[in-house]
């Protein structure tokens, strides 16, 4: 098994989901091969940033050297994970990839991409277009949008920016360390105003999947009349893979 690393903390509920999925995501890997007692996971190591200070350094979009704090974070943290020998890493958040060109800059170690992961599956669908639900940098930035368009999924154009301050909000305040179920009645009110029928809608933010604990690992499906994506199961699907497949 190849060895994993996790790059987390923004936030701590979803490095926990993303720990959790890829454990039992091994067991169930093993059990189906019938292997016995005790199921084996993949050699895992976490380096955990802070998340009130990669806020902190958020740059402003289209403006590339604003952002050079926020890159060294996450360089910093990757650097640390190929030192301790892991064979390839995740970001267990949206947010960061929208930076991974330049983050994973004198990064030799592979690092999986989220877009990648969840535009492969979205395929996978009868879906033609697509919301994106997720942090301000995701919302605003077009690499969901980029991705999806080449395997001919449109993406819905972007939300007028009080929507997508609506939805940071929600993410802030709703659903940093979890998911209540009013914070599942807001996410669903506004899905409702903006996801047409037949829309694929991505829970663009690792948090935002606790709103359906039925479905964590689930990369596709159907709960209160919406198509769902959850990119975070794709991700950690795409993981278990590089991981555990020779």
């Amino acid at each position: 098994m190849k060895k994993i690393g996790i790059l987390g903390g923004v936030g701590w509920a979803s490095t926990v989901d993303y720990y959790r999925a890829i454990a039992e995501g091994s067991g169930r890997f093993f059990a189906q091969r019938g292997h016995g007692s005790t199921l084996p996971i993949p050699p895992m190591t976490i380096e955990s940033v802070t998340q009130a200070k990669t806020r902190a350094l958020r740059g402003v979009a289209g403006d590339e050297g604003s952002w050079t704090g926020f890159d060294a974070v996450f360089r910093e943290a990757l650097l640390t994970l190929e030192a301790a020998g892991c064979d390839f890493g995740i970001i267990a958040s949206n947010t960061p990839h929208a930076r991974l060109h330049a983050i994973r800059q004198g990064v030799t170690m592979p690092i999986l991409s989220i877009f990648d992961a969840t535009a492969e599956v979205t395929a996978s669908t009868d879906a033609t277009r697509a919301l994106v639900l997720g942090t301000t940098v995701t919302m605003q930035a077009t690499h969901y949008a980029n991705k999806l368009g080449e395997i001919g999924i449109s993406a819905n154009a972007r939300l007028p920016e009080s929507e997508i301050a609506k939805m940071q909000a929600m993410i802030d305040g709703d659903f940093y360390g979890g998911a209540s179920e009013s914070a599942r009645a807001r996410l669903l009110a506004f899905c409702n105003r903006h996801a047409e029928h037949g829309t694929a809608i991505l829970l663009a933010c690792t948090e935002l999947p606790l709103a359906f604990p039925d479905h964590l690992d689930d990369p596709v499906f159907e709960a209160d009349g919406h198509l769902f994506i959850n990119p975070s199961a794709a991700h950690v699907a795409a993981a278990l893979e590089e991981a555990l497949v020779p």
